[in-house]
């Protein structure tokens, strides 16, 4: 019964409010820290259950009063609204029982590159990383660009952002795989319809004490900036590409003029990319047979069509489908295809553990 594996999230939350209500929990900041994240963590489900053991309990009583000559109707009515009420209680704590990715509430490296298409793909690339600014902007998130390469006509071969804000990773690890493109270029003289491809990777941002790093396993090489940037940036060796050599991994960054400052955001995305490889490994193995359609991250499957003739922008783990593409771009909207992402696996979630 659902209301007995809500007892203990209860008992745990109110141990919580005494440890921290003990003066000397003050002596041991750390410990403080710990009690009060855990404490925040199990606020949703404590609320939501209080509600839920408090609404059976009012449906047993409104039960108990529906012989009563003077109070049956108004107990029968009530007992629609509570019986309602349950329901909507009861899917709300089959979501917040669900096993919470560590990684959600991170800060996210989101990096957009060219695929296939030359010079279209790294246009578009410019027009997502356009339509993901302003997505940042409307959730209320701050982002900083990393690291760009520009494209030969303008967009980008490849750029990488840091957006920060609560939840970011929870919200943007759906946009991870190939996103396609169908739309006439400007320099097309015929009219035809090209079809370009783009890659994102999304990333979560690491603490340091989340991935170690050996000293004796980088190749860090410096270098004279290249492409656009004042004339300090082009003139001393400032740019920096770090390897790793286990991995073969090689993160450059050029975009600041100070090669301490390009050292450390490149250090920021390789330990980023090898806490992905970390990832995918412990994800592969606590995924069961029935491999979730969504949220995977994998940069290598083709997750979306952008077909501008059509003004129709398809996401293909859902079959969903809308039109109105230039609304989405133009306004960074892409709750309006993230939020039935997110339904749709917290779906699968609910199946696959049988509540």
């Amino acid at each position: 019964m659902l209301a007995d594996k809500l007892q203990p999230f209860l008992d745990r939350y109110d141990e919580l409010s005494r440890l921290l209500s003990d003066p000397s929990i003050t002596n041991d900041i750390a410990n403080m820290t710990k009690l009060s994240k855990e404490q925040s963590n199990l606020e949703d489900i404590a609320s939501a259950a209080k509600s839920y053991l408090q609404t059976l309990a009012d449906i047993e009583e409104n039960k108990a009063l529906l012989d009563d000559a003077e109070l049956g109707e108004l107990a029968k009515d009530e007992l629609k609204n509570l019986e309602s009420q349950k329901e909507n209680l009861e899917e709300e704590i089959k979501i917040l029982l669900l096993p919470k990715d560590p990684n959600d509430d991170k800060n996210v490296f989101l990096e957009i590159r060219a695929g296939t298409g030359g010079d279209e793909a790294a246009l578009f690339a410019g027009d997502l990383f356009n339509a993901y600014a302003r997505y940042a902007e409307l959730r209320g998130y701050k982002f900083e660009i990393v690291s760009q390469s520009e494209g030969n006509t303008g967009g980008f071969k490849e750029i990488i952002l840091l957006i920060k804000g609560k939840g970011a990773y929870s919200r943007l690890k759906f946009e991870g795989g190939t996103h396609r493109v169908q739309r006439v270029p400007e320099t097309e003289s015929q009219g035809r319809v090209h079809t370009s491809a783009v890659t994102v990777a999304i990333m979560p941002e690491v603490e340091d004490s989340e991935i170690e790093i050996n000293p004796n396993d980088l190749r860090i090489d410096v270098m004279r900036s290249s492409g656009h940037g004042g004339q300090s940036v082009n003139t001393t060796d400032s740019a920096v590409r770090i390897t790793h050599i286990p991995t073969g991994i090689v993160v450059t960054n050029q975009d600041g003029k100070s090669q301490h400052k390009n050292k450390e955001a490149a250090m920021k995305v390789l330990k980023a990319r090898l806490y992905e490889i970390q990832e995918e490994e412990r994800v592969a193995k606590e995924t069961s047979e029935r491999k979730s359609q969504v949220g995977t991250g994998d940069r290598s499957g083709r997750i979306r069509t952008y077909n501008y003739p059509q003004n129709r922008i398809s996401d293909h783990r859902i079959n969903l489908t809308l039109y109105r593409l230039d609304a989405i771009m133009a306004g960074g909207l892409f709750d309006e295809i993230i939020d039935p992402l997110i339904a749709h696996s917290q779906a699968e979630a609910i199946a696959n553990a049988g509540y």
